[in-house]
């Protein structure tokens, strides 16, 4: 028997609009519930410099914001990198929570459609190149030149292509992944609905971490290279 398609019968409700854009706005509503949710918390705190007692949703939210402040320091090793920390947070949390989105029974992952993960390689493309000049100017075209001028036509073609394949290349990894996890699961699931299919869950949870990691890392990296490269 098919399993239910949710996603497939709210897009179908909606005038036939494309899943993985019912499933990015179900992903991104629950995000800003959740993202309001915290801030009235913290607002609520009678002092905010002390910690809620137990795990409340401000103390959740504090404990996200700390890690992800870590993180993108620890990974970008850039001074100042507290300013990247909204833009990479807010693609990593919706990366994360889209590709556990769709381990919930009658869901799909948004990343689990090129369009979105294009869409998201695209975006970061865009950002590290606006950084790369932000931080160095016109002199950032320098890095497309290689290390020595005589190189430059060589170099040139070879770095266009380079970084015109960056974007490509983060949305088909994220895209693939998540894909292939989905339909793995979905058909153990099909197969067998006790103990087997939750050695797949736990699979598919460390996927998804995995998988926003990767992306995530590699655009700071992006970002790193841009800012910090020299000729």
């Amino acid at each position: 028997m098919k399993p239910i398609n949710f996603i497939d019968l709210i897009a179908a409700r909606l005038g036939g609009l494309p899943p993985a854009v019912v499933g990015t706005w179900i992903v991104m509503g629950l995000l800003l519930i959740f993202g309001v949710m915290a801030r009235r918390a913290l607002n609520a705190a009678v002092d905010p410099l002390i910690p809620d007692d137990g795990m409340t949703l401000r103390g959740f939210g504090e404990v996200i914001t700390e890690w992800l402040d870590g993180f993108v320091a620890n990974v970008s090793e850039l001074h100042g990198s507290r300013k990247f920390v909204p833009f990479f947070g807010s693609i990593f949390i919706f990366i994360l929570a889209a590709n556990f989105f769709g381990m919930i029974p009658g869901m799909e992952p948004p990343t689990g459609d090129t369009n979105l993960t294009f869409a998201l390689g695209a975006i970061c493309f865009a950002f590290y190149l606006y950084q790369g000049f932000k931080t160095q100017g016109a002199s950032y075209l320098k890095s497309f030149l290689g290390p020595m001028l005589l190189l430059a036509p060589l170099m040139l073609p070879i770095e266009i292509a380079d970084n015109l394949f960056r974007p490509f290349s983060l949305g088909v990894r994220l895209f693939a992944n998540m894909f292939a996890d989905h339909q793995v699961l979905g058909l153990f699931t099909r197969l067998t609905y006790v103990v087997v299919p939750l050695a797949f869950y736990a699979l598919g949870s460390i996927v998804c971490i995995v998988q926003a990691l990767v992306f995530t890392i590699l655009s700071i990296t992006y970002v790193r290279m841009a800012s910090a490269t020299h000729h």
